[in-house]
């Protein structure tokens, strides 16, 4: 229920969704390079935090998951945080 609370106030201005237990943001771009582009940008967060989401990539789709494994794979607050600095990434 604690996540659930938290993710209404985080879900007014995202665009991310809770889906089995992880936050999921579905990403669109023009090509493939603007979307690798995306990708190696965003990689230098998840090594700067130590939090490795899944990346599903094909062409020009990206759907990120984001839960934190060493909790069960349930999401946590590192996840709104990872998820709030890709946001800013993306806007």
């Amino acid at each position: 229920m604690k996540h659930l609370r938290r993710y209404r106030l985080f879900e007014s201005t995202s665009t991310w969704y809770v889906v089995n237990n992880k936050l999921e943001r579905q990403l669109e771009f023009n090509d493939y390079r603007e979307a690798l582009s995306f990708i190696n940008k965003i990689s230098e967060i998840f090594e700067s935090m130590n939090h490795h989401p899944e990346i599903n990539w094909t062409y020009n789709k990206i759907k990120l998951s984001l839960s934190t494994h060493d909790a069960g794979d349930k999401i946590t607050e590192l996840d709104y945080k990872l998820a709030d600095s890709i946001d800013k990434i993306v806007n």
